[in-house]
């Protein structure tokens, strides 16, 4: 590992941080503040990639052209199949205005609000009078993938089996070591989810229903329709990229707010907060710490040269910690006056946990209604909730992050 020798400010005795030590998994967040005043371009030979950490340089390769999405071809296609990740231009665009128009506006509101409600409630049913419960375990590692396998129209009864599957697929993409047990187990679920959903697809094109998966068969611009690969692909990336950030975000939103009973107490007065606590949390513990992304020419990012065709690792983690950026950016504060919840789940957000650009993420908009409609329920259910006392709650990942456990306790409701 060394650091490229054009970047600037480096310290002639300081080691870089590695992304694949045992110290950094434990806390990234010391790293990333070494990395982003010494090492604002590091070249990590383990993962072969570039590495930057300061927002200015994040948000750039998010938003550059010259940035692309081609690393997708081995790292998510293996897995996926060939997702909308991995294109460019009219293919692009053509295939997000195909998918998008069902994660906003009525279509949101109206078809898919009340599953994402129903699924919270259920699951809150299922622990609402223990006086304990683990909200990782027991909500928000269920929630995401039930509303998805939900408004997919697909059987409950296999609820299990796609959080299996998303489990699977999650650890083949955040799998920088390269443990080959990891990787077989994704690649053994991208044979069983395509023998599962390729029938399903073919059933809904000829009788359709009111449900996404109907929709994507039918959709259709300019002569322009998705093939069955097309829509299995992309429940794929839905299934682990839909249900990765919400699941993760959920536990980090209510574990940021018990951390801080002032801001809890705002948000319980007035629950439209809950979209700067979750905006806060994007930027604070944000779910995936890492994207990569591939220049088509080379480029000085930096302070640094990066080659045409190699890796460039974005650490969102460290940029949403920037303090050239943000002020006092190791503090969790929902009333911050340097973020915008305005604009915080649109491609013009001023954090970085969905990326921006032309490919912000196209769910953005379903992931705050499950966070909404989470947090709010999970308040609404369990009024005086506290962490359980002798409780350390811990982030573990690298690629993604979030909590192994959150266990609470508090008084049933009734």
């Amino acid at each position: 590992m060394a650091a490229n020798r054009e970047a600037p400010n480096r310290e002639a005795n300081r080691e870089a941080p590695d992304i694949l030590s045992p110290e950094f998994a434990v806390d990234p967040y010391a790293a990333y503040r070494v990395l982003r005043d010494h090492f604002p371009l590091l070249h990590h030979e383990p993962t072969r990639s570039y590495i930057v950490s300061r927002y200015e340089d994040v948000e750039r390769a998010f938003k550059d052209p010259v940035f692309t999405t081609e690393n997708y071809d081995w790292q998510l296609e293996p897995v996926h199949g060939r997702t909308i990740l991995q294109m460019s231009g009219r293919e692009h665009s053509v295939r997000r205005a195909l998918v998008a128009p069902a994660f906003r506006g009525v279509p949101l509101q109206e078809t898919f609000q009340p599953v994402i409600e129903r699924n919270a409630r259920e699951l809150i049913d299922g622990f609402r009078d223990a006086g304990r419960a683990d909200l990782v375990a027991q909500f928000a590692t269920r929630f995401p993938v039930n509303v998805i396998v939900d408004m997919l129209g697909l059987d409950r009864g296999d609820y299990d089996r796609f959080h299996r599957w998303y489990t699977a697929i999650i650890g083949f993409l955040g799998n920088l070591s390269q443990d080959p047990e990891v990787a077989e187990a994704g690649l053994r679920t991208q044979q069983e989810f395509a023998a599962y959903m390729l029938p399903v697809i073919r059933e809904r094109r000829a009788n359709p229903g009111d449900d996404l998966l109907s929709t994507l068969c039918t959709a259709e611009i300019d002569g322009t329709a998705m093939s069955d690969e097309d829509i299995k692909a992309f429940c794929s990336l839905l299934l682990a990229a839909g249900g990765e950030t919400t699941d993760k975000a959920i536990s980090s939103v209510m574990h940021n707010l018990l951390r801080h009973p002032e801001q809890l107490a705002a948000v319980r007065e007035d629950r439209s907060l809950i979209e700067r606590a979750f905006a806060e949390t994007l930027r604070y513990t944000p779910p995936v710490h890492m994207i990569m992304r591939q220049p088509a020419e080379d480029v000085v990012i930096g302070g640094g040269k990066v080659p045409a065709g190699a890796t460039v690792t974005c650490l969102i983690g460290a940029a949403g910690r920037d303090e050239r950026r943000y002020a006092d950016p190791d503090t969790f504060n929902i009333f911050r006056d340097d973020l915008k919840t305005t604009t915080a789940f649109s491609a013009a957000a001023d954090h970085l946990a969905f990326a921006l650009g032309r490919h912000f993420c196209v769910g953005a908009l379903l992931a705050k209604a499950e966070v909404e409609a989470g947090v709010g329920q999970l308040l609404d259910a369990l009024p005086d909730v506290a962490i359980e006392d002798g409780a350390t709650p811990r982030e573990q990942g690298v690629f993604t992050r979030g909590l192994d456990a959150l266990p609470v306790r508090f008084t049933p409701v009734g």
